[in-house]
């Protein structure tokens, strides 16, 4: 078990390591020869020049200019000083909206925090419970004492605990109202003003039934004719045209060895460039690079035109779905909201994702298929969170120096160095979670893949609630089950059966120590390390050095990445269960989750403004799935407060603390219907009226996009 000690050395190896981290960036950012890997989305929208095109030569690759050194924290009041509409308007609601997350920690947890050390931290400290437990070999340190396993049996002082629980409950349930109102507001006027796209007058039908006298496009013009009269306007059904896409991209690439070779001639019109014809152009005929790539893309361009027309026509090609378009917003409202057919499993709708949101390898797979596909996920989910016990359980060897020993005796002499111990206890735990969980996100994006659905937003939506319950069962609750199975295996073999909740009840709270040491690695170290992007820098470089050509090419060797919904919201959850499981047991925990939430919000905040490019906009749909997930860790907390107080000869306050998750649930099923709503469907009161300034606008002369 981690001693205070141990995470002293811990703090200063994460703070030291973030310092590093700060410190690489402020200068890396400086280099004019770095601006496309820590500024590409400025870039991307035409607003920033490269630096390197004038001055002298080392001004191109160094910035020369000192007095821009010592302001070199300046990003962060920049990041910051943009305004929220602004922000929007920038990078789009789903950003801002996965921002205030972040808010939503510094809201609930800093007034937890001064209730916490100002209330229960003298409580629970002015015991001496754990002392005389250490006389029954019960493993506990300094920082324990701060904890409610500090309290001895059947103390009145428990009910300080109970009623903290209903403070952190109200003002939880207040905090998280109050967003969800206002994220619904926020989702509700930025679909009302944003500019006319087609996926708003559009609605994607899936199993469209095979008929043998109809083409699937004749169905589909046919069905929508009949039942929606007078709001169709038009159709597009999808295409099998992988051969085509290769194709494309083929003559993509000719066409950027075309310019290259044409910008080459342009600055040296001496002598032609030439190519041999050869394996990687390393033998064979030379010949004019200038005609072969032009004759190769007009062999290109003809076996396109070949390939569309084959696929247009074979039915073969043609898959059982379809793009409806609409001449209003209210007519796609209304077909996306409806059961279309007798048959529930046929002429499913639903609104259009944007396109940069549609993932069409998963278009055609028909209604029965994805009941099966699902049904094998979560067979396969299932088994792989139960056997990642096993790395979980590994993890919680390396937090004790008794399972070191055990395990490794060989290792005794360079552990018992004070150092190295407790390094070992105070960093290597987690850092060893953080390694074993590198490869998680990548095996269940492929398993949400697996399962159908439609667009890259729901897909990183069901990743992340799979990797969010796969926190809960392994992280937390495998670690505090194996840490206390681990470091009270003594206790558990001398002590009577009777005594054995007793032990468990004590050593949950102690947990928390291993959970402090991963906090600082994850979410110091970790985000420092997010801003300072050595990767994509590395790779950019790379790509800058051998394979860039053009500036075409230069521009795609940049990798602002995104946000990775999939990735980021289930690790913001999983401190909002950290801080909610331990506000009442050990409120030590709470100062190094603020400082999660503080640090993660500027640095995110930086990286929205300046670097990701997000790949879709869903309109902050996934702000459900947030509200929800941090219910279900207040749901948590308030079950292991009523089982740790069980153990505690606490068994009278037991009633009063059923009626916590009771209300909880109530609460949610509450926010549920009444503000759920509004990221699912759209109002039809909100359709009609933008519906009507539409038409009094176009009325007055107004230009609109062709619908």
């Amino acid at each position: 078990m981690a001693t205070l000690g141990d995470i002293g050395v811990s703090a200063a190896i994460n703070l030291l390591s973030a310092l590093i981290f700060l410190l690489a960036f402020a200068i890396l950012r400086l280099q004019p020869f770095n601006d496309r890997v820590y500024f590409p989305k400025w870039y991307l929208k035409g607003l920033r020049s490269s630096p390197t095109r004038s001055g002298a030569f080392v001004r191109r690759f160094v910035n020369l200019d000192f007095r821009s050194y010592l302001r070199f924290l300046n990003w962060m009041p920049e990041a910051i000083r943009m305004p929220e509409p602004e922000l929007i308007e920038h990078a789009g609601l789903d950003s801002a909206v996965y921002l205030r997350i972040y808010l939503i920690g510094l809201k609930i947890f800093v007034p937890m925090a001064m209730l916490a050390w100002a209330i229960l931290v003298p409580v629970n400290w002015t015991n001496n419970t754990l002392e005389l437990a250490k006389l029954s070999n019960v493993t506990s340190s300094d920082i324990d004492k701060l904890s409610i396993s500090n309290i001895p049996l059947g103390s009145d002082r428990f009910w300080t605990h109970i009623v903290m629980a209903y403070v952190f409950t109200f003002w939880t349930c207040y905090v998280l109202m109050k967003e969800y109102e206002k994220v619904a507001t926020m989702r509700l006027q930025f679909l009302a003003s944003e500019r006319r796209r087609p996926d708003q007058f559009t609605v994607l039908v899936r199993n469209v039934p095979p008929d043998p006298d109809e083409s699937v496009s004749e169905l589909v013009e046919h069905f929508f004719l009949v039942n929606h009269p007078d709001h169709y306007l038009t159709h597009q059904v999808v295409y099998n045209s992988n051969k085509l896409a290769k194709l494309v991209k083929k003559k993509k690439s000719m066409q950027n060895w075309l310019d290259f070779y044409q910008i080459k001639y342009s600055r040296d019109q001496s002598q032609r460039p030439l190519i041999k014809t050869g394996f990687l152009r390393l033998w064979g005929q030379k010949v004019d690079a200038i005609d072969h790539y032009n004759s190769e893309i007009e062999k290109l361009s003809k076996e396109i035109a070949e390939e569309r027309e084959k696929v247009e026509t074979d039915p073969k090609s043609v898959m059982p779905a379809a793009f409806v378009s609409f001449k209003s917003r209210w007519g796609a409202a209304v077909c996306a909201q409806t059961q279309q057919s007798r048959n529930p499993t046929l002429w499913l709708t639903e609104w259009a994702p944007e396109p940069r949101d549609v993932y069409w390898q998963n278009l055609p797979i028909p209604y029965v298929s994805l009941a099966i596909r699902r049904l094998i996920m979560n067979v396969a989910f299932f088994f792989l969170t139960f056997f990642f016990m096993i790395p979980i359980a590994f993890v919680q060897a390396l937090a004790s120096i008794e399972g070191i020993e055990k395990r490794a005796p060989f290792l005794e002499p360079i552990i018992e160095i004070k150092f190295i111990k407790s390094l070992i206890q105070g960093f290597l735990p987690g850092i060893a979670l953080k390694l074993f969980l590198i490869f998680l996100p990548t095996i269940l994006m492929i398993m949400s893949k697996f399962e159908g659905f439609t667009s890259l937003s729901s897909l990183e939506r069901r990743s992340a609630m799979r990797y969010y319950l796969f926190n809960i069962v392994n992280v937390f609750l495998g670690s505090i089950i194996a840490g206390s199975a681990f470091e009270q295996l003594n206790s558990f073999i001398k002590q009577s059966a009777s005594e054995i909740p007793k032990t468990i009840g004590v050593a949950i709270p102690m947990k928390a120590t291993f959970f402090i040491t991963y906090i600082m690695v994850d979410g110091w170290a970790g985000i420092a390390g997010e801003v300072l992007m050595l990767k994509p820098l590395i790779i950019f470089h790379l790509k800058n050095f051998f394979l860039v050509k053009t500036e075409k090419d230069r521009e795609e060797a940049m990798d602002p990445g995104s946000l990775g919904f999939n990735t980021g919201e289930p690790r913001i959850q999983f401190y909002f269960l950290l801080g909610l499981v331990y506000a009442t047991v050990t409120p030590a925990l709470l100062p190094f989750i603020i400082i999660f939430f503080a640090f993660a919000y500027v640095v995110f905040r930086h990286q929205i403004i300046n670097v990701y490019n997000q790949e879709y906009e869903s309109g902050a749909a996934f702000w459900p799935d947030v509200h929800g997930r941090i219910i279900i860790a207040l749901i948590i907390s308030q079950v292991l407060l009523i089982g740790l107080l069980s153990t505690k000869h606490a068994a009278q306050s037991t009633p009063f603390l059923i009626a916590l998750p009771v209300l909880t649930i109530w609460f949610h099923n509450f926010c549920k219907g009444r503000y759920e709503p509004a990221f699912i469907r759209y109002p039809l009161q909100g359709i009609f009226d933008l519906v009507q300034s539409e038409a009094q606008l176009m009325m007055q002369g107004a230009n609109f996009p062709a619908e």
